[in-house]
């Protein structure tokens, strides 16, 4: 009972795996819970991802049990809330810094300073912690050498705690619904969990057109908890429908609790937590997407989610143009094939219009890893010509600094062949998509040696090859 919560060093939220809602490493109770209608499926989004402090306000404003804390983006902010938290002489309070990004404690600032995740015992040092915090880039395993920024910090109390556990709400395609994820062990990896002791792990599939938890539902849950305590189990059940309430009516497609916490006093307390949301239902919870902080993103998704492009960015140097995320991702097994990197995944769709198309082109001549741009286009219901025009677009009004491959095939190719020559652009064509792929890698490599010693490389296509 005396043991401390101050979440956060080095656990990663939001890891709940394919793998364990498919039912390995996980069993699974279903009696007296109805297996859901199956849905039809619908195109990958991005799902918006809230910052510790944000989750915990929406459950608070739900009635959720949450430690007292508040987030502050200066010193002086930080001293203050401190000082609210402090009881007497000593104070026993956790300073975290709020980036969307696992491993958090594990991490390091630009400027040295060790972990994202700190205990203070006064105000006066969680005040100082947070100084060294704020401004800084937070470099952890999950965001790369580069890090995220840290605006705000979140200043919590750190509890004491009885027991720990683990509860997650999400949707489960096995099931065709949403379904609960429990475990008696919390604090740690879910997934190491369930490959140590898989049936320390329970799942549980909701019925989805269960507006709201029964009773029975909400008990089953918390003794799938480890909590054999009637008033424990009557606490639990108490959140567990809460957080299903909120589950439902916030449009979230994830709801991870770790820890759920039981105190020395038998309440049960939301410590940590991370949601993320359906950006279809966008439309409906403008309050929540408000929330959303792109400065926690990669500047390339966040403008290419403005023009409605799918669009993940990579680390490689060869920039791709692809309509269908099949022919995307052979695409780029291509490039990695003939020695080459992809640069990102980016796929136009089948309805993209030109300027969609122009943005998109754009986007991948502005990226300065980009030394080679791969167009590939098999024209079904995205015809060719549109396509083209998008490029030859985008040509005239930008600076093309790197050469260009265009492989196109399928509806009006040949309109957007003779769209192509006619434009007098260098552009180099191919109709076989392991050619295009070649011919992107070797320009690639041509600029990247030219780049090493600050030498600039004009282009100039023969007509054969437009």
């Amino acid at each position: 009972a005396g043991r401390r919560c101050d979440r956060g060093a080095g656990r990663e939220m939001g890891s709940l795996s394919l793998s364990l809602l498919r039912g390995r490493g996980a069993r699974v109770v279903a009696g007296g819970v109805a297996q859901s209608a199956r849905v039809g499926q619908t195109r990958s989004v991005r799902w918006l991802n809230l910052h510790e402090y944000q989750a915990q306000q929406l459950m608070r404003d739900m009635g959720i049990a949450v430690p007292r804390g508040t987030a502050v983006s200066s010193k002086e902010e930080a001293l203050s809330a401190a000082r609210s938290l402090a009881n007497g002489a000593r104070a026993d309070i956790v300073v975290k810094a709020q980036v969307l990004a696992g491993g958090r404690g594990l991490g390091t600032f630009a400027n040295g300073f060790k972990s994202g995740v700190h205990v203070c015992y006064s105000a006066e040092d969680a005040a100082a912690v947070a100084g060294r915090m704020l401004g800084q880039r937070l470099i952890t395993k999950q965001t790369g050498a580069e890090g995220r920024p840290c605006a705000t910090v979140l200043v919590t109390e750190r509890l004491f705690m009885r027991r720990e556990m683990y509860l997650a709400m999400t949707y489960d395609r096995e099931s065709q619904g949403p379904v609960v994820v429990a475990s008696s062990k919390g604090g740690t990896s879910i997934e190491d969990t369930a490959r140590d002791d898989p049936e320390a792990v329970v799942k549980i599939p909701l019925d989805i057109s269960m507006t709201s938890m029964p009773d029975e539902v909400a008990k089953k849950i918390a003794g799938a908890l480890g909590l054999t305590d009637e008033s424990a189990i009557g606490a639990a059940a108490t959140q567990v429908q809460k957080l299903y309430k909120l589950f439902r009516e916030k449009d979230a497609t994830m709801v991870e609790v770790n820890p759920l916490v039981e105190t020395p006093a038998g309440e049960i307390v939301c410590v940590d937590a991370k949601i993320n949301f359906d950006d279809n239902a966008a439309f409906r919870q403008q309050t929540v997407h408000a929330m959303r902080d792109t400065s926690q993103e990669d500047p390339r998704e966040v403008r290419a989610s403005a023009a409605d492009l799918n669009y993940i960015g990579l680390d490689g140097n060869i920039g791709c143009l692809v309509n269908g995320a099949g022919l995307a991702m052979a695409t780029m097994d291509i490039i990695k094939l003939h020695g080459g990197s992809p640069a990102n995944f980016l796929d136009v769709g089948g309805s993209a219009t030109e300027s969609q198309v122009t943005e998109a082109f754009t986007l991948l001549n502005e990226d300065p890893k980009v030394e080679a741009i791969l167009v590939n286009i098999f024209g079904g219901i995205m015809r060719c010509d549109i396509i083209a025009q998008g490029i030859i677009n985008a040509a005239k009004v930008i600076n093309m600094r790197v050469p260009l491959v265009v492989r196109l095939q399928g509806n009006q190719v040949q309109v957007a062949k003779k769209l192509i020559v006619e434009s007098g652009l260098r552009i180099i064509s191919a109709d076989d998509l392991d050619d295009a792929a070649r011919k992107a890698c070797v320009l690639a490599q041509v600029t990247h040696l030219a780049n090493e010693i600050n030498v600039d490389v004009a282009f100039s296509v023969p007509p054969l090859l437009r």
